[in-house]
């Protein structure tokens, strides 16, 4: 009896033809950004007036190490009012502990309910730590 021959599950949908595909993965990159391209903007010049890194986990998580430059607000505080320091075009970029978190995108939907141009680092401080960057020492 012949082997049953199946359609690995790599294909099945097909893939996206390449405009709906450029379309998919140009709007990613307007929403997401990567540790190391953080990590690069950060040593470019610092600080960045126009860059706003956003630690949205708990003061005690942020405390343990953070990204270095990070300004802690978790995400439930985010409003008009802790936002007043920041000049409208400021681009904030979230993160939260990593993959399994929804606290960055949380932070995201506030932000941009305000308004305000708002970017997820994609794997957040457990990312930024799987790429070999340093977190400020914890607080003592």
């Amino acid at each position: 009896m012949p082997a049953l021959v199946t359609a690995s599950s790599v294909f099945t949908p097909p893939a996206a033809d390449s405009e709906a595909a450029l379309r998919h993965f140009e709007s990613l990159l307007a929403f997401e950004t990567d540790c190391w391209d953080v990590h690069a903007a950060l040593e470019e010049q610092s600080p960045l007036p126009d860059l706003v890194v956003l630690d949205v986990r708990s003061p005690a998580h942020y405390d343990a190490g953070h990204i270095p430059g990070a300004v802690n607000l978790p995400h439930r505080l985010i409003s008009e009012r802790t936002l007043e320091a920041y000049p409208p075009t400021s681009l904030f970029v979230v993160y939260c502990a990593g993959p399994h978190c929804n606290g960055a995108d949380r932070a995201a939907v506030r932000l941009a309910s305000l308004g305000r141009p708002v970017k997820k680092m994609i794997g957040g401080i457990e990312g930024w730590k799987n790429d070999g960057f340093s977190l400020t020492p914890p607080s003592v």
